[in-house]
């Protein structure tokens, strides 16, 4: 028995997601941004709506919550440390925490930077992890909340998953993270990949998510903000990586 996960397009740009543990038949949305679309999907597949796993209090992340509550009556997970901005949470969770849904078992990261409580979910057996707007294909989430220190500490956690693990994020941004990325790194042969299939796929008009973690360890800057070479592009040879981290996300913010 394993988790299947369903990916389907809400909003403008948000992914909404259901995860299905096959052994009980629970099924989990990972945030929830969209009515009318998660119910189109548990329709499609023919599930249930059992559990709500939120990552952060955004409202493009939880707008739905209420509604889908109380419709089906679903259990909400969501982050301890925004309990007070995130009404109707069931059960508080932080990073080294453990979420059941049915027979699959999923470990909390703590994630801080987009918001201070940020929080992501891993389901270690079957390698899937949902990232909400912490990390993105290429890219990670705008810093609205945190400091550069704590938010690198929670990717370098993430980095050190394992890299076959499939990466869940809450936008199709990639496009976008692509063009940055280049413009920094255009000589990463794994960056200059990644980027060529994601043209073709957006071309086609297809998500480019879930994308594999491993190969974004080698071609999205931001993971890699401990290399040298990134510390001389900003001129902070010698510096602490979470300066040059915050470096480059001043420099995306402006790109």
């Amino acid at each position: 028995m394993s988790l299947v996960v369903d990916v389907f397009a809400a909003r403008s740009d948000n992914f909404g997601y259901l995860a299905h543990d096959t052994a009980s038949g629970r099924t989990a949305a990972i945030d929830a941004p969209e009515g009318p679309a998660i119910r189109a999907a548990l329709e499609r597949q023919g599930w249930r709506l059992t559990d709500i796993f939120i990552t952060h209090h955004h409202q493009d992340h939880v707008e739905a919550l209420a509604e889908l509550k109380a419709e089906f009556g679903a259990c909400v997970v969501g982050p301890r440390g925004e309990s007070d901005k995130i009404a109707g949470l069931d059960e508080l969770v932080a990073g080294g925490d453990r979420v059941m849904l049915g027979e699959t078992a999923f470990k909390v990261y703590d994630a801080p930077g987009h918001t201070l409580g940020h929080i992501v979910y891993h389901d270690e057996k079957g390698g899937h992890l949902f990232t909400g707007d912490a990390l993105f294909s290429l890219g990670v989430g705008r810093m609205f909340e945190g400091t550069p220190g704590p938010m690198w500490a929670g990717l370098q956690r993430l980095r050190e998953l394992p890299d076959e693990t499939l990466v869940y994020c809450g936008h199709e941004y990639t496009a976008a993270n692509a063009r940055f990325a280049l413009s920094i790194d255009e000589d990463n042969p794994a960056l200059r990949r990644r980027a060529e299939e994601v043209a073709r796929l957006r071309e086609k008009g297809e998500f480019t998510i879930p994308f594999v973690l491993g190969e974004d360890k080698r071609a999205n800057p931001f993971l890699r903000a401990d290399d040298a070479d990134f510390a001389r592009l900003y001129g902070l040879e010698g510096a602490e990586p979470a300066a040059v981290f915050a470096a480059m996300r001043r420099a995306k913010d402006a790109f």
